[in-house]
């Protein structure tokens, strides 16, 4: 294993009627005026924003809302937030939902605080970022780990560009988890959500470099942990343990505790962002469609590192002689599990019909305009994404 470095300063506040407790949590912080920044009307018709609007209230918390956050959460949400912030002289963000709120919230802290135009910085032009407002989070859907990861993802209408960035200013103060808040999630969002974690473990578990023991340990654990309960939610959609133990691997998914994302893989974020770009998808559903494909395109750079998931996490007969037939019957039972929670395995499943056109576009975009490759178990070039993509179909 290369040295890595290991950070994860967010405080986590665990269980029943937590988000009670937001208003001390501001406080503490020393800030005075707060932007709530939630998505549809699921916060306020259940009760949430209200509860969270008194906790701020009797802690002496000025606060200002801005809803509309959408999946895939878009640049002009982001831009909106921003002149809110500054005309209101907004100190503190805090986001109420799942990954996507958490990311424009993210988003809109650096363009208060960064000169210029905040799509700079997620488009690859390597200027420095300079800080973010204050962040916190009410999670509600667990899926992105946002809530204790460093990075965010936003999108641009403008051209259907969907990019990422990561900065040690993106860490959010506090994220409040309590699992009853995501009882009334549709089995889809549930099941789409657990692809999301599954994949974030995964693609750091598919890593460039020999990793250590104990994190392969964790993350199989991990990722057996997400597979039973996932399946426990689609006929117990209030089971708390269940839901508990979603909430938690959502987040340490992707708080680096099963790897350094430094040496992940990555490859099937980057394809599936080109894809939530494009066609406006679940992200979640969008790894599912194409973690076979591309799989079977790479597997054969470590045969013996696919024989390994295939035997610790899916329970597939080894067979020592041939670690290729364990790895494929290790990537079909993959499949296997996703269409077992309702997830899609090909474009094919989300009534997505690709033309070549489409297919070349995808993946010129995929590199960034013919500027970078992609993935760390097999580098991929244009050619390579363009394959995997006609793969998914």
């Amino acid at each position: 294993m290369d040295a890595f470095n290991y950070h994860a300063p967010t405080k986590i506040v665990f269980g029943k009627n937590t988000e009670k407790k937001v208003g001390q949590l501001v406080k503490k912080s020393g800030c005075k005026k707060v932007l709530v920044h939630y998505g549809g009307s699921s916060a306020k018709k259940s009760g949430l924003l209200d509860r969270v609007f008194a906790s701020l209230t009797e802690a002496c918390i000025t606060y200002v809302e801005l809803g509309g956050v959408v999946p895939n959460p878009r640049l002009s949400k982001v831009y909106e937030g921003i002149k809110l912030c500054r005309d209101e002289n907004v100190d503190f963000i805090l986001a109420v939902g799942g990954g996507s709120v958490i990311d424009s919230a993210k988003a809109i802290g650096y363009g208060v605080v960064n000169e210029g135009d905040v799509w700079d910085l997620y488009t690859g032009a390597e200027l420095p970022v300079n800080g973010c407002l204050s962040l916190g989070a009410i999670v509600t859907m667990p899926a992105a780990g946002s809530e204790m990861s460093n990075v965010s993802v936003i999108t641009n209408e403008d051209g259907g560009l969907k990019r990422s960035l990561g900065s040690e200013a993106g860490y959010c103060q506090f994220a409040i988890m309590n699992p009853e808040l995501t009882y009334t999630l549709p089995a889809y969002q549930t099941a789409s959500g657990s692809a999301d974690i599954l994949l974030h473990t995964m693609e750091r578990y598919f890593a460039r470099c020999k990793t250590l023991e104990i994190s392969d340990a964790l993350g199989e654990s991990l990722l057996c942990s997400v597979m039973y309960n996932a399946k426990v939610l689609l006929k117990e959609p209030e089971n708390y343990e269940a839901r508990s133990t979603i909430m938690w691997a959502s987040s340490l998914s992707h708080n680096g505790v099963t790897g350094d994302r430094n040496y992940g893989d990555w490859a099937c974020h980057q394809l599936e962002h080109e894809l939530g770009g494009m066609f406006d998808i679940a992200h979640g559903a969008g790894l599912a469609a194409v973690w076979g494909s591309w799989a079977r395109y790479v597997y054969q750079e470590n045969p013996a590192r696919f024989a390994q998931f295939a035997v610790n996490v899916l329970n597939v007969p080894n067979h020592f002689d041939d670690p290729a037939r364990t790895a494929l019957d290790g990537i079909a039972a993959m499949e296997d599990f996703f269409r077992s929670i309702g997830m899609p395995t090909s474009l094919k499943d989300m009534n997505i019909a690709l033309t070549e056109e489409q297919i070349k576009e995808l993946a010129y975009k995929c590199s960034f305009m013919g500027k970078r490759t992609i993935g760390a178990f097999k580098t991929l070039t244009i050619p390579d994404i363009e394959e995997i993509y006609r793969m998914a179909k």
